[in-house]
């Protein structure tokens, strides 16, 4: 990485992506930036997240709102955080592979920096079974390109904290603590190795 120029992160997903339902307004993406700039202090974030948008409409436009981000001076990179919105929606996991598949291949030839974040459980066991498959689906497309892949699914379902924030929602939407979890994951699963950088909290 070159000390001096610019780290553009856009991370692109539905409203988990986005924070709501956190007191704080932080999100996962807010809490991985305030982890993240003290080892790469140029980097910029650009949360770009679309409630209940399944993977259909996330495919056409994160690429094309990602580059309205990007600059030739700068280091761009892209996460993508589809959620599970593809199962109300009746998408097969076909589908939301392709869908996912045909982002991240757009990425690589515009030779964009990729990461994937897969979708987390919810309250209802036979959604999570088919979310479950959902998130095996991605790895899968992420991993065949050698692409970065958090699995956010195995380690929250029957999480005690994640089913209780869920619960106390109206939304079904996580909170802090939740967030917090979701963070954790993305810190822990490739992230920084991903950006080039040492975490400077962990050193400290």
């Amino acid at each position: 990485m070159t000390g001096t120029k610019d780290t553009a992160i856009v991370v692109a997903g539905d409203e988990l992506v986005a924070g709501h339902g956190d007191g704080r307004g932080l999100g996962w993406t807010g809490r991985v930036a305030a982890r993240t700039l003290p080892a790469l202090p140029t980097a910029r974030f650009y949360p770009l997240g679309v409630p209940a948008e399944d993977s259909a409409a996330f495919a056409k436009r994160a690429l094309a709102e990602a580059g309205l981000r990007f600059t030739p001076e700068s280091e761009n990179r892209l996460v993508l955080a589809p959620g599970s919105h593809d199962i109300a929606s009746g998408l097969s996991t076909a589908r939301s592979r392709l869908n996912l598949a045909n982002v991240l291949d757009a990425a690589l030839a515009a030779e964009v920096a990729t990461f994937v974040v897969g979708p987390t459980p919810v309250l209802r066991a036979e959604d999570n079974r088919r979310i479950g498959e959902l998130s095996q689906g991605y790895a899968d497309v992420a991993l065949r390109r050698g692409v970065p892949f958090v699995d956010a699914f195995t380690p929250l379902d029957g999480h005690p904290v994640w089913q209780r924030e869920l619960a106390a929602s109206a939304a079904g939407l996580p909170s802090q603590e939740g967030y917090g979890l979701i963070a954790w994951l993305v810190l822990n699963r490739g992230w920084f190795d991903w950006l080039g950088v040492e975490d400077a909290l962990a050193r400290a």
